[in-house]
C-alpha cells in the first residue's frame, strides 16, 4: 500500500469506528421513530412575477422529514469544501433540535452509501417496501428548457470559485461520507435514492419535506430526492435558505459575489419550485402543540 493510500485509509478508521459504536443493535435496531404531537410554524417565502410574499405554514412534526443533501466530507472544489465545513456545525445544531422535536432526519450524501452499508440507518431506508409512484422516479431531474433559458447564473463550467480551478477527471469522486460534524443518530435514515426515500416517506406517512445542504443550482434541484422531483411527486417542499450554498464563480455571469449568486438561485427556486424558510423555524414547535391529548384535555378543563 502506498503511503498516500495508507494515510487515507487511516483517516477513515475513526469515522467507521464511531459509526459502529453509535449504531443500535439487536431486535430494536430497525424500529422507526415514534410519532409524537407537535407543530412547526414555518414562515415560507415565495416569489411570483418578481413580487415577494410570505405565508405561515403549520407542519406536524410526525409528517415532516429533513433531507440533508450532499454535505460531503470534501469536494473537488476547495472553496465549496470550505463553506460546507463552516455550515456543517450550524446544520447539526438545527437538525439535532428538530430530531428531538420528532422530525425525521434523512441523510443523503450521494455516492457514499458503501461507507454506511450494514448500519441500521441505511437498512431502515432500504427495507421500506416499494410504494407505487404516480410516475417513474428518475435518477436526475435536469432543468427544463424554459428554466435553462432563464437560469440566473452561468454554471456551465461547474461553478467552482477556486483561484485556480483544477480539471476533475473523475469519477471516482473524492468524497467518502457525510461531513463528520453532522451527527447521524437515533431513528435517522441514510439514502441517496429517490425511490428509497419515497418508499420510506409513504410507509411513515411523511408528506412534508425540508431540503438543506448543497448545492442549490445542482443537487438541491437535480437529485432524485431534490426539489424538482419531490414537488412533482406531490410532497410539500421548502428549502432552508440559510443552510445551503451554490456552485457559482463570480468570474461568470452575472458577475456578482458568490453570496449574491447563491441568493439569486434561491430566488429562482422560490419562483419556480418551492418556498424557502430560515432554519430557526425548525428548532421549536407551536406552544402547547407538543402536549399529549390527556394534557390538552386537562388544560381545557381549567377555569379561571
Amino acid at each position: 500500500m502506498r503511503l498516500v493510500e495508507r494515510r487515507s485509509f487511516l483517516r477513515l478508521l475513526p469515522g467507521v469506528a464511531a459509526l459502529a459504536a453509535a449504531a443500535p443493535s439487536g431486535s430494536d435496531a430497525l424500529t422507526n421513530r415514534p410519532k409524537v404531537p407537535g407543530t412547526l410554524r414555518l414562515q415560507a417565502r415565495r416569489r411570483a412575477k418578481g413580487k415577494v410574499s410570505e405565508q405561515l405554514l403549520e407542519w406536524p412534526v410526525a409528517r415532516t422529514a429533513i433531507i440533508i443533501c450532499d454535505m460531503w466530507d470534501t469536494h473537488t472544489c476547495g472553496m465549496s469544501a470550505q463553506r460546507v465545513a463552516l455550515m456543517a456545525p450550524r446544520m447539526n445544531q438545527v437538525v439535532s433540535a428538530a430530531r428531538s422535536l420528532g422530525v425525521m432526519i434523512i441523510h443523503s450524501p450521494s455516492d457514499t452509501m458503501k461507507f454506511y452499508e450494514g448500519t441500521p440507518w441505511r437498512e431502515r431506508m432500504k427495507n421500506a417496501p416499494t410504494a407505487a409512484s404516480p410516475f417513474p422516479i428518475i435518477a436526475r431531474c435536469p432543468r427544463v428548457p424554459e428554466e435553462e433559458r432563464g437560469f440566473p447564473i452561468d454554471d456551465a463550467a461547474g461553478g467552482c470559485d477556486d483561484p485556480v480551478v483544477k480539471k476533475f477527471a473523475g469519477p471516482p469522486y473524492p468524497w467518502t461520507r457525510e461531513h463528520p460534524a453532522i451527527d447521524i443518530a437515533g431513528f435517522d435514515g441514510i439514502s441517496d435514492s429517490g425511490q428509497e426515500i419515497y418508499n420510506f416517506c409513504k410507509l411513515e406517512n411523511i408528506d412534508r419535506i425540508v431540503l438543506m445542504g448543497v448545492h442549490t443550482n445542482i443537487c438541491i434541484l437535480n437529485r432524485s430526492f431534490g426539489a424538482r422531483q419531490m414537488t412533482r411527486l406531490g410532497f410539500d417542499v421548502v428549502l432552508a435558505r440559510d443552510l445551503t450554498d451554490s456552485m457559482y464563480d463570480p468570474r461568470t455571469r452575472p458577475f456578482v459575489s458568490h453570496t449574491r449568486g447563491t441568493e439569486l438561485v434561491i430566488e429562482h427556486i422560490e419562483t419556480m419550485w418551492c418556498p424557502s424558510i430560515v432554519s430557526d423555524n425548525l428548532i421549536r414547535v407551536v406552544p402547547g402543540s407538543a402536549d399529549s391529548a390527556s394534557e390538552r384535555g386537562s388544560q381545557s378543563g381549567i377555569t379561571g
